[in-house]
């Protein structure tokens, strides 16, 4: 897997080897990226939830975000993300946390621009997760939520203040994007 633009693309980055990771392709990647170049106002604050390899927050490091925490809950996971950060000389930007996604959110502090929501495609706790983040104290007025996850399982539209704004299907990845409704 390779970072697919800014300042430290063609990086190649560690992969898990584990069933329970599937790492976003690069052309996912491609097409999520295209999309935040198109939507994104600001990419100052940057949270990878399921981080698994942490390739989605690495690769917003590497075009424009200031910072990016990096949540995942298994210990190989975030020994993998931290060793990729090092590698491509990112890790001062960057805080990894080895937790659920759930426990982070609760706990965060911080206001995040662009969240990206990437568990396994199995996982059937990805609805709650989004109500909880619609309401967390991690959202501003215009962040963004980034949700691959298969074809096969459709998403809602809109979750308690968020509402879907595009959707983009790949082969069995579909790219949902939402944004956080203004005054809610």
């Amino acid at each position: 897997m390779r970072i697919t633009g800014g300042k430290v693309k063609g990086q190649v980055l560690k992969v898990p080897k584990s069933h329970s990771v599937r790492p976003t392709t690069d052309l996912a990647r491609q097409v999520i990226f295209s999309i935040l170049e198109n939507t994104a106002d600001d990419w100052s604050r940057v949270l990878d939830l399921y981080a698994g390899s942490g390739a989605l927050g690495i690769e917003a490091l590497s075009r424009e975000a200031k910072w990016a925490d990096f949540i995942d809950q298994k210990p190989q996971c975030c020994a993998i993300i931290k060793e990729n950060l090092e590698k491509t000389k990112l890790a001062s930007q960057a805080h990894v946390y080895c937790c659920t996604a759930n426990k982070a959110v609760n706990f965060l502090n911080g206001k995040y621009n662009i969240i990206f929501v990437d568990p396994p495609y199995s996982d059937p706790s990805i609805n709650n997760l989004l109500t909880s983040l619609a309401t967390s104290k991690l959202m501003t007025e215009n962040s963004l939520i980034v949700v691959p996850h298969s074809s096969r399982s459709s998403l809602e539209p809109a979750y308690d203040g968020l509402h879907l704004i595009k959707e983009r299907q790949h082969g069995d990845t579909c790219i949902s994007v939402y944004q956080k409704e203004v005054g809610i």
